[in-house]
């Protein structure tokens, strides 16, 4: 069925009651690939609770993406085999807990219609509340369903891309991912076929399964935390980037940085097939 954009555009869903722990927090830091050096204390700060000398457990900010997954404005019914992240926005309100209940409110904000052979683009935003009403964090997404174009809605108003400067880049590191790396970060909440059924891959016009897009987003994050952020999750005001090409898991992905005060531009790539997979990136640091 077509996209009823006026349906779309009336989709909410207030008040979704969620929990986690600390075995949640330590799932998705080790998901995007900390603590691949087991004695790294730095990453492991965010993968274990420490014992021998305790410590508190430090959150990723980008488990924000995880924190409530499943939240949501409600069933869109798009072309699942066709859709694929196109861009995630967090601005982060509070730091986390390890342990927390939490409220999502969940409601579309756009649609456009980029025509029949081109898809549609879908964003929507929720907000992440504690169990005093507080924000604790607000996620803007954009679901690029390249089979549901030509619906008759509007295809201008998208916002402008964050642009990266033109120099060359102030740092650049590299970030290896393990060939599980996605059979481990779907027990995070995604359990899409499309990033562990080769089959399923295929259909969807890959070679086999690909690294989900949120978690080279988490890549990105875990690469800032490391570079400028002296690995303090608290230093996060607002994580936003758009996917531009997948990343195959074991590859090598590339991030590439530029600081202009509290604002980091950022790209990622993979350099092995001359790709771009994180375009557009801005992290903005307290």
């Amino acid at each position: 069925m077509p996209i009823n954009y006026e349906q779309l555009m009336a989709m909410k869903n207030l008040g979704q009651k969620y929990s986690y722990t600390d075995r949640e927090v330590m799932l998705y830091a080790y998901g995007i690939g900390m603590g691949a050096d087991p004695m790294d204390e730095n990453e492991l700060a965010f993968v274990n609770e420490a014992t021998a000398t305790p410590r508190p457990l430090k959150v990723v900010p980008t488990f924000a993406s995880v924190a409530a997954w499943g939240a949501g404005p409600g069933e869109m019914k798009l072309n699942r085999v066709m859709v694929v992240d196109g861009e995630r926005d967090i601005t982060f309100h509070k730091p986390l807990q390890t342990v927390a209940h939490i409220t999502a409110d969940s409601s579309v904000l756009a649609v456009f219609d980029k025509g029949k052979d081109k898809g549609a683009v879908i964003r929507h935003q929720t907000v992440l509340r504690n169990s005093d009403g507080e924000a604790l964090a607000t996620l803007v997404a954009s679901r690029f369903a390249r089979g549901d174009g030509g619906f008759g809605g509007p295809s201008e108003g998208q916002p402008e891309p964050h642009q990266v400067p033109a120099r060359s880049p102030d740092r650049t590191i590299d970030i290896a991912t393990r060939p599980d790396q996605a059979l481990i970060y779907r027990l995070c909440g995604d359990r899409n076929p499309l990033h562990a059924d080769p089959e399923f891959a295929k259909r969807a016009g890959f070679p086999k399964p690909i690294l989900h897009g949120m978690c080279t987003y988490g890549i990105t994050c875990r690469g800032i935390l490391q570079t400028y952020a002296d690995y303090d999750p608290s230093a996060f005001k607002r994580h936003a980037a758009r996917f531009s090409s997948a990343v195959y898991p074991g590859e090598t992905v590339t991030l590439e940085m530029w600081r202009d005060g509290d604002v980091i531009s950022f790209e990622a790539k993979v350099k092995a097939r001359g790709i771009t997979v994180i375009k557009n990136g801005m992290t903005v640091l307290a």
